[in-house]
């Protein structure tokens, strides 16, 4: 178990009246986030969970409509946590992924609807042939190529240990 942030009552969220963390724990062990709040919520969140929710314009994309759904996920892990001033965190996962900024209203939000979110989640990834794992990540189609998003090159070309499984089937280039 890793403490990585105690939040004191200097905290705010973006609304007057928003729920501030006093506490979040990251227990590696578990592969959760813990996170308690000034009106005595308390949430866990699997990292793989808060990966595949990232806010981040890499997850969500600049508008509606460019979504990317995140697949291969499942064994990820936060390998550091920083405080975002005084309104959020932003966590670094094993994957390389480390551009969301958590704000507690989005991480309040998480909590709050964490099993309708992690549903439509699985939902997504099986009307799409995907998979929480790695290795079935990205079927693969004759004539397209899986490629890795983070690092823009064909999966195979990435080395095993920096494979960070956000994949992407691409048309092969003639």
């Amino acid at each position: 178990m890793m403490k990585a942030v105690t939040m004191g009552t200097h905290t705010s969220g973006t609304g007057p009246n928003s729920p501030t963390p006093t506490d979040i724990t990251v227990r590696s062990a578990s592969r959760v986030l813990e996170v308690v709040f000034s009106d005595g919520r308390r949430f866990s969140f699997p990292f793989e969970y808060l990966r595949v929710f990232s806010p981040s314009a890499e997850v969500r994309g600049h508008g509606p409509g460019q979504e990317k759904l995140q697949v291969g996920k499942r064994n990820v892990t936060v390998t550091g946590l920083e405080p975002v001033g005084h309104y959020a965190v932003q966590p670094t996962f094993s994957d390389g992924h480390d551009t969301g900024l958590y704000s507690w209203d989005y991480l309040y939000e998480l909590g709050l609807h964490q099993d309708a979110f992690w549903e439509d989640y699985l939902r997504r990834l099986a009307d799409a042939g995907a998979s929480r794992d790695v290795d079935a990540a990205a079927p693969v189609v004759p004539g397209e190529t899986p490629t890795c998003y983070t690092h823009d090159a064909p999966e195979q070309d990435v080395p095993a240990a920096a494979r960070c499984g956000t994949v992407e089937v691409r048309r092969a280039r003639s």
